[in-house]
């Protein structure tokens, strides 16, 4: 299907849009999965020459249910971090982090243990984007008031949430800050 969009559209950047999963591959690396295969693969995945740059996913509260906090947020930087690193080494393709949150329908969950786990995974995101290779973070999901009929416990109304949509705009400066300074002599 890469091969097809881009003979029709040589433009159009192309991703693959999974989880990231590690497969056989490169099995030393199942290691960093959250203790499950799907049958995906995030090497061979991303290897295809059309794919423009990977994406992972993550939603630690889901694949590590009953594991404390400390250990979720362990797990995300090790997950980000070989992420990153196959993406500058193995793929040489930057990274977009296109799904993360925390759900409104898990056990003992606070905006403020929402906003704990943004700030995190926007600070690991910030320090690798200064090591070049990743191109941001996009959390899970961003929704309008209304639009109830999507609320999967993921979702955010900004205008409901004015903490977490300080952060969020917190993280949209701060990359657009290191863009100009890492593009600009």
């Amino acid at each position: 299907m890469a091969t097809h969009v881009k003979s029709i559209d040589k433009k159009h950047l192309l991703e693959v849009g999974m989880e990231g999963f590690y497969g056989d591959s490169v099995p030393d690396r199942k290691q960093y999965n959250p203790g499950y295969q799907v049958g995906t693969d995030f090497i061979s995945n991303n290897l295809i020459k059309e794919i423009d740059f990977s994406t992972i996913h993550a939603y630690p509260d889901a694949w590590l249910s009953g594991q404390n906090d400390d250990a979720q947020m362990g797990f995300m930087r090790r997950w980000m971090t070989s992420h990153w690193t196959d993406s500058r080494t193995l793929l040489k393709k930057p990274m977009v982090f296109t799904e993360f949150g925390r759900s409104s329908k898990d056990p003992g969950f606070s905006i403020a243990s929402r906003d704990s786990f943004l700030n995190a995974i926007y600070s690991n995101i910030y320090s690798l984007a200064r090591g070049g290779g990743i191109g941001g973070g996009l959390v899970w999901q961003i929704v309008a008031q209304g639009m109830e009929s999507y609320s999967d416990g993921y979702e955010i109304v900004l205008s409901e949430n004015l903490s977490t949509s300080s952060i969020i705009s917190q993280q949209s400066r701060q990359m657009t800050a290191l863009e100009h300074k890492m593009t600009r002599p």
